[in-house]
């Protein structure tokens, strides 16, 4: 799919795209750039219960203290 980025910096999301994201007026979307430096367009509006096997289970089970550990390493609440 294509799209043109006009003269404000605006580009239209094509529609087969709006549809598998399930994108509507109103909704918020986020930019995130892979390692690979390819650039993905997420809805930022999705219900958490989509987000379920995104990523992959860890090697082993993690524990709520080594997630708490982990949250208060990176900076973020």
């Amino acid at each position: 799919m294509l799209a043109t980025m006009t003269s404000k910096g605006q580009i239209t999301i094509p529609k087969p795209a709006r549809d598998a994201l399930q994108l509507h007026p109103g909704d918020r979307v986020e930019f995130v750039f892979g390692d690979d430096g390819r650039l993905f367009l997420l809805p930022a509006t999705r219900p958490l219960g989509s987000l379920k096997g995104m990523l992959p289970k860890p090697a082993h089970p993690v524990s709520l203290e080594e997630t708490d550990a982990a949250s208060a390493a990176s900076g973020r609440p």
